[in-house]
């Protein structure tokens, strides 16, 4: 049985929007963290809310953070920094409800197509044993490092997309 059936109903095909993130957003996004992460963390033992406060905490910036809206209602977040060799992917979030239903690819085209733009890799680390790995796998990461709890992915930018690219970034 399909649990995600009885969450609140997503319009199908419509795209993800994105919305800039505030410093007063900081606690709804942890419980969008908290409930994102709760099964994979609980399967190794590690589900802790203080650790999960603290680690969004030291890395967290609102001016890189975008809600992510679908029909109007958030469904997760994400957290991209650019560094001088590559965009950093820190935090990829969505509610259970959302999972499964191409949302999360959605936002990953826009992540890629940003990369593209930029002409630099795109950056992850995923926790061990999650389905993200599968889901960084499948649009094109290759597992670069690993460590007892995660592991790091990079996708190269699509050859000459660099040359191709518009003026304009794809997020605006």
């Amino acid at each position: 049985m399909d649990m995600r059936a009885a969450w609140p109903p997503l319009h199908a095909g419509g795209a993800p929007t994105f919305e800039q993130a505030s410093e007063a957003d900081f606690e709804v996004l942890l419980q969008i963290r908290l409930v994102a992460m709760r099964s994979s963390l609980e399967q190794i033992g590690r589900f802790d809310p203080l650790r999960a406060r603290q680690r969004l905490a030291a890395s967290w910036d609102p001016s890189m953070t975008q809600h992510i809206l679908c029909d109007g209602q958030r469904v997760g977040f994400f957290m991209l920094r650019r560094t001088d060799h590559a965009l950093v992917l820190q935090h990829l979030y969505l509610m259970p409800f959302a999972q499964g239903r191409g949302v999360g690819s959605a936002v990953m085209r826009t992540l890629i197509d940003e990369s593209n733009w930029a002409g630099l890799p795109l950056r992850v680390t995923a926790l061990r044993g999650s389905p993200a790995n599968a889901f960084y796998l499948k649009h094109g990461f290759v597992r670069c490092s690993a460590d007892e709890y995660d592991l790091g992915y990079v996708r190269a930018p699509d050859r000459g997309a660099g040359a191709r690219a518009a003026t304009t970034s794809p997020k605006g």
